[in-house]
């Protein structure tokens, strides 16, 4: 094993490679020793890990935030290329946010689909960015602005309201109101814009002022998705499809 290059033992690196102050670090570091991450060994009984967990926690932060490849975190951290996957396999889903155990019934969710660029095609589909991608529902709490839960990745050739049914945000957010953009007909549950009859001209001024109000509404869930997209694993998505959920769900 060669000496890391960075390590989180010098505070002054963490920032410049997570996007992440120190103390917002340490935060995660304490979270993902409490979920287990301690106990975690690299694959092989009886062998621990190379690095520590503080160290662990910063290569997977900095794979997210920057999107280098394994080939290229491998000799920064002073491990094996192999090796940065096992500790992105392992730590990653540990940050994905806790299930909401109880909840407010008037707690409004607003919903939308991203489309994210993903190199394994057993999931990825040609979309309408040109570009083989997958569509990723992601959740909001209305008045935090906080993500509460992340879909299953679907082919980005998917609609926004098959690919809410079919990845579980349906069943995830049963039980509350849901606020959605107009591609999301023929769910009951989710307060759609008003559109305009067949042969109708334009909507009257009442519903006119309605659907403003609901695009100022939504558009949080919009600049959430532009938070996540600083982290730039969510802008080419190389590893296996069936990473794409936790690595999204950990960087939200």
């Amino acid at each position: 094993m060669s000496s890391p290059v960075i390590t989180a033992s010098r505070r002054e690196w963490i920032e410049p490679f997570t996007g992440l102050s120190q103390a917002q670090f340490r935060t995660l570091v304490r979270l993902v020793a409490e979920r287990g991450g301690e106990e975690i060994q690299d694959g092989r009984p009886g062998r621990q890990w190379a690095l520590e967990l503080p160290d662990r926690m910063l290569l997977v932060a900095t794979y997210w935030r920057t999107n280098l490849t394994m080939r290229q975190l491998g000799p920064l951290f002073g491990i094996s290329h192999s090796a940065v996957h096992r500790v992105l396999d392992t730590l990653g889903p540990l940050l994905a946010p806790a299930p909401v155990r109880k909840r407010r019934t008037d707690q409004i969710a607003i919903v939308d689909g991203t489309l994210v660029p993903t190199r394994d095609h057993t999931l990825a589909a040609s979309s309408k960015n040109y570009r083989y991608s997958a569509n990723l529902q992601v959740a909001i709490d209305a008045d935090t602005r906080l993500v509460i839960a992340v879909g299953d990745p679907q082919p980005g050739n998917r609609n926004d309201t098959i690919a809410y049914r079919d990845s579980g945000m349906k069943e995830q957010l049963a039980g509350r109101p849901v606020v959605a953009g107009g591609g999301y007909q023929g769910h009951d549950e989710v307060i759609l814009p008003d559109r305009r009859a067949r042969g109708q001209e334009r909507l009257p001024a009442w519903q006119e002022e309605w659907n403003t109000k609901h695009r100022q509404v939504r558009a949080a869930v919009e600049h959430c998705f532009a938070r996540m997209k600083t982290y730039k694993a969510l802008r080419d998505h190389r590893r296996a499809a069936s990473t794409l959920k936790s690595t999204a769900a950990g960087i939200a």
